[in-house]
């Protein structure tokens, strides 16, 4: 596991975080600005002191106020990524990335033409960075990163200066360093759908404080986490591609609680892939309709209704052993009479498909 201990205080802002987190695949660390996400990041690489302090790594402690350890920021095996690619403009992509690699002389360093290879890299190595897209650019950056050979990766908001069309040309690159590569990373994010896309475990935090820390499905589904609901309510299902209608050009997927029928050629038979529904996409009936244009109407538990102010209510319902969340108004809530434990039936009108996130110990 990696442990963390931070508490800082400054005027007008204070952290204070006590989390453990997995030593592999992406921890998410989501929240809004000023929640104290690049902080806590800030801290873990050594840039920012603390009034008290304890990170350790696999068993390695780093840091520990009350032991009076305190490795430098060059001593930590950390790659850190920030916002901006901060390239050096006076040598091409292959010195840039290389860089990182001549940092950790004489210790192993990950593969050169891997790294390369994983992040699409090939075309563009003599290039300078006056060159690149933005895109480009932060795949570059992450690649220095990586040959650095760290035992813990932290990406600040890699995407965030990039305009859409860049974060879509960039995240198929990061979902594929996901898969291959073997260390953990701490990614913080104020998107939830790139959360959604690359996360396996989820940190939701507001004003220095950590509100939830779990495996991201079920942190998801949680109804007392402000931050979590509005347009950032939904969730996230696997689900194993069954068969495909090449008629009709629909993939259906199965879960625990049925199937889900999906535009396209998904995958190939037997893959399993990560399903994001928003809450705004569901809907509650309670009888099944017998004629509607929506293909994939499932029976569905109510498990929990959360009732604060406002015109709409967030659902929680369980479909076998998975878990969606709905978004209906106050008044369908009382006219339909929807209570915990009532069975009905959920109508998904979207879901989004996103390629398996295999994690490799």
């Amino acid at each position: 596991m990696i442990g963390l201990r931070y508490r800082v205080e400054r005027p007008g802002f204070s952290l204070d975080v006590d989390l453990e987190l997995p030593l592999r695949g992406i921890s998410g660390v989501f929240g809004e600005s000023g929640a104290g996400k690049t902080t806590l990041l800030r801290c873990i690489a050594g840039l920012e002191a603390a009034h008290a302090s304890r990170l350790s790594v696999a068993g390695e402690t780093w840091e520990d106020t009350q032991e009076g350890i305190a490795l430098p920021v060059q001593r930590r095996d950390i790659g850190y990524v920030f916002q901006e690619p901060r390239l050096f403009d006076h040598l091409a992509v292959r010195a840039n990335i290389d860089y990182g690699r001549k940092r950790r002389a004489g210790e192993t360093a990950s593969n050169f033409d891997h790294i390369v290879e994983l992040l699409g890299l090939e075309k563009l190595l003599e290039r300078r960075p006056a060159e690149l897209s933005g895109g480009e650019a932060q795949r570059v950056a992450i690649a220095r990163a990586l040959l650095s050979a760290p035992k813990l990766v932290l990406m600040d908001e890699p995407l965030a200066s990039l305009d859409r069309a860049r974060r879509d040309e960039i995240l198929p690159f990061l979902e594929r360093l996901h898969a291959e590569a073997r260390i953990p990373i701490i990614y913080v994010s104020h998107n939830i759908d790139e959360v959604c896309r690359l996360c396996d475990h989820l940190v939701v935090m507001e004003a220095g404080r950590v509100l939830a820390s779990g495996v991201l499905q079920d942190v998801l589904v949680r109804l007392d986490i402000p931050v979590l609901g509005g347009d950032n309510a939904g969730s996230i299902i696997d689900g194993v591609v069954a068969s495909y209608d090449g008629d009709d050009d629909l993939t259906r997927l199965e879960f625990s609680g049925g199937s889900l029928w999906v535009p396209g050629h998904a995958g190939a038979e037997g893959a399993t892939l990560r399903l994001r529904t928003q809450a705004s996409d569901i809907s509650l009936c309670r009888s099944r309709p017998e004629q509607s244009t929506i293909l994939n109407i499932l029976p569905a538990q109510v498990e929990a209704i959360e009732g604060s102010e406002g015109p709409t209510m967030l659902v929680r319902l369980r479909l076998g052993d998975d878990r969606i969340v709905a978004r209906v108004t106050r008044r369908s809530v009382r006219e339909l009479g929807l209570q915990e434990g009532d069975s009905l039936f959920a109508q998904v009108k979207s879901v989004a498909v996103r390629p398996p996130r295999p994690v490799t110990p």
